[in-house]
């Protein structure tokens, strides 16, 4: 994922040079693209190539038709935001999400999520650094996600990560289980990654 920073003052919707935006006034401001809010900065990012695309709709897919015949709760897709931080706001956009019909009644935002999911499942670009993935992880798991998938369509591969050093290596003859999050939940890995 290459990211660049969006200075507020070149922004053709921003006011103000050291304004720093809410992820109200970022949800606000409708499709803008893809982005994130990263301590009120606007953050751009170039859109997912197809490939990435096709994966995040297999993952979502197979996820949401387990969780809607279990009555779980919700899958949520396409970058949806969550909020890492508030005041100044972190708003981190997920590839898909597992949210609790137990946690979900506790969101009170109109906007991003404001109530960490259970799961979260990264679909890694091409250009991806697990630097900045790890990073992404560890705001994760701060807030209260309990498990972090993430698939690497390269190798065919998922990492289960249930903190930074507790990590499971799922490859395409395998099978990904979720017990702690989705009991009973189970998938070939290699069905996760379409044909």
């Amino acid at each position: 994922m290459t990211v660049k920073t969006i200075p507020v003052a070149d922004a053709p919707f921003s006011p103000a040079e050291d304004t720093l935006l809410t992820g109200e006034e970022l949800h606000a401001m409708g499709d803008i693209g893809r982005s994130e809010l990263i301590k009120g900065r606007l953050i751009s990012m170039s859109p997912t190539g197809h490939p990435h695309g096709y994966i995040e709709f297999i993952i979502g897919r197979i996820l949401g038709n387990f969780v809607h015949q279990h009555k779980l709760g919700r899958i949520l897709g396409g970058e949806v935001g969550i909020y890492i931080e508030r005041y100044p706001d972190t708003v981190r956009g997920a590839d898909v999400a597992f949210i609790s019909n137990e946690r979900m009644a506790q969101v009170k935002s109109r906007s991003y999520l404001d109530v960490a999911p259970e799961l979260i499942v990264e679909v890694m670009s091409p250009d991806d650094r697990w630097s900045e993935i790890m990073e992404k992880l560890a705001e994760y798991f701060a807030i209260g996600v309990k498990v972090v998938w993430v698939a690497d369509p390269k190798l065919r591969q998922i990492f289960a990560y249930r903190s930074l050093t507790n990590v499971e290596h799922f490859t395409a003859n395998e099978e990904l289980i979720a017990d702690d999050v989705l009991p009973d939940f189970k998938v070939s890995v290699a069905d996760l990654f379409g044909e």
